[in-house]
Order: structure tokens, then C-alpha cells, then sequence
């Protein structure tokens, strides 16, 4: 038996609007829990992290990463002192040349914030004091650089209770982490 297009076209019609028809849905029971279950519903509540990403120079002594409008610029601590020490280089004043002249074109004002770290090496309290002599050498020369902003410098040292990277993995230390970790921020808010 032979049906034309047009009875095939219809019966397809006449099949969908049955099921999606709201007396089809009607008629599929809802479930009910059984007698004496009670239970809260609640609503999934997920964290939403930012994606921040970091951009890192090719021989991994300075990077750049930005969180809304706080902007982060790290210099490795390899490149501004020598070992143990907290005399910035002659090195060192260029690269906070290039910093300066970043905070001067991109910084919205207000506070810039400079940050000292170090690694995990020697005393808690050693690192502590190292990295805030680190942070106040840094202060002093971004001082004179930014002498005519209007901005604020604010250094603080906070030894090895913040690291980039972990120290240790596998109870092994990681050299390449440890000179991440030793470094100095300075953080300031863009212009949006």
C-alpha cells in the first residue's frame, strides 16, 4: 500500500502534535517520593575563579599578570641583587626604568604597592626582614622615578609565605621554583 507525500507529510504532523500536545504531557505521571522520605533540595553553588593569565619574559626573569584592574609586574630577585643581599645592581635600574615608565603611562594613581618574596631558604625571620629590605631598596629608586605622579609607594616584605611556585615537590626542592619565588611586585591599578 502506497501513501502520497502529502498522507506522509499529515500523519507526521498529526504524530508530533500528539506528543508535544500539553494533555500528552498531562498524562505522564509525576513521580512521588514514597511515604515518610523527606529530603532539602538544594541549590548547587559552584566558586568562579578569574583566569589569570601571566605573561613571562623569554629568560623567565620578569613577568606581567593582571586581576581586573590590579596589575602585577615581577622582577626575579636574581636580577636585582646579588645573592643575600638587599644593594639593588646596576642592572636593576634599568629594569625599574621600564617598570616606571609602565606605571607612569598605564597606573590609574593611588597606591603602588611593592612586594618582597624570597624562597623558602634559611630562617623564616631572615627572609622576612631580607625581603622588606628588598622591597624599601626597590621603594627608594621608584621613588625618584615616580617623584612627579602623585602615586604612593607602599613596601612591604613578606619573606617566603607567598611563593609563585611550590619550593618543594615530592619533598625535593625545584631550583627553577625556588628563583621564581624570589622576586620583588610591584602591583599597582590600571586605568580602566
Amino acid at each position: 500500500m502506497s501513501r502520497s507525500p502529502s498522507a506522509v507529510l499529515a500523519a507526521a504532523v498529526l504524530t508530533v502534535s500528539l506528543v508535544a500536545s500539553p494533555a500528552a504531557a498531562a498524562a505522564t505521571p509525576v513521580p512521588t517520593p514514597p511515604p515518610g522520605v523527606t529530603g532539602a533540595v538544594e541549590d548547587l553553588v559552584l566558586p568562579v575563579e578569574d583566569i589569570i593569565g601571566e605573561v613571562e619574559s623569554l629568560d623567565g626573569t620578569e613577568s606581567q599578570s593582571r586581576r581586573g584592574t590590579e596589575v602585577t609586574v615581577a622582577l626575579t630577585s636574581d636580577v636585582l641583587f646579588a645573592v643575600d643581599k638587599w644593594v639593588l645592581t646596576a642592572q636593576a635600574r634599568r629594569r625599574l626604568e621600564q617598570v616606571a615608565a609602565k606605571v607612569r603611562t598605564e597606573a590609574a594613581g593611588g597606591v603602588v604597592r611593592i612586594e618582597g618574596h624570597t624562597d623558602d631558604q634559611g630562617a623564616d625571620a631572615y627572609n622576612r626582614r631580607l625581603s622588606q629590605r628588598r622591597a624599601q631598596a626597590v621603594e627608594q629608586v621608584m621613588h625618584t622615578l615616580l617623584d612627579d605622579t602623585g602615586v604612593t609607594l607602599q613596601a612591604r616584605g613578606y619573606g617566603e609565605s607567598r611563593p609563585k611556585a611550590p619550593n618543594l615537590v615530592d619533598g625535593k626542592p625545584v631550583a627553577k621554583n625556588r628563583a621564581r619565588n624570589r622576586r620583588v611586585e610591584i602591583v599597582f591599578d590600571a586605568r580602566q
